[in-house]
């Protein structure tokens, strides 16, 4: 389901991916979310087009599971952001900060920059914390949908935010 931002409260961790331009990483975060129960945030633009109907191929019949919300821009963002409470956890490369060392909260925002570019300087300066997972120094960096699994599942493990058949 694709919401319209609004300006409640974090009450629960979210996802959010700073103009995706791969579908099936998309859809593979969609599906992370819906089964996760991570809401998830999609900012514009985007280097595909972004409707109910394409959200629907990539994210197959997890569409329905998932609450997905639409910015236009950054700044349609950054106002939902400023409205929520929740800090901006960035996971960058540009980072010394390992994310097995980082303390997480509940209403954290995780967000993953864009596949080919990451995220923009202006993206690195409004984040709260930036984040990394240690590699190799001889590789450039995970896909962004593993290594936002990675995080986030670390996370939702420290912050217990699994949950299973509804049960805590």
């Amino acid at each position: 389901m694709i919401v319209t931002a609004s300006r409640y409260r974090v009450r629960s961790m979210h996802l959010a991916l700073f103009q995706p331009d791969q579908p099936p990483n998309t859809g593979t975060l969609l599906r992370f979310g819906a089964c996760t129960g991570m809401p998830v945030h999609v900012i514009e633009p985007c280097g595909f087009p972004f409707s109910a109907k394409a959200v629907k191929r990539y994210a197959m019949d997890y569409a329905d599971h998932v609450t997905l919300h639409h910015h236009v821009d950054w700044d349609a963002f950054e106002s939902w952001r400023g409205n929520s409470g929740g800090r901006l956890v960035l996971l960058t490369t540009k980072s010394a900060k390992s994310y097995v060392d980082f303390d997480f909260h509940k209403d954290d925002v995780l967000m993953v920059g864009s596949e080919s570019s990451g995220a923009p300087e202006f993206v690195h300066e409004a984040a709260s914390a930036r984040i990394t997972i240690p590699m190799h120094r001889e590789v450039r960096s995970l896909n962004v949908a593993v290594a936002a699994a990675m995080v986030a599942g670390e996370a939702l493990r420290q912050t217990d935010g699994f949950t299973l058949a509804g049960k805590k």
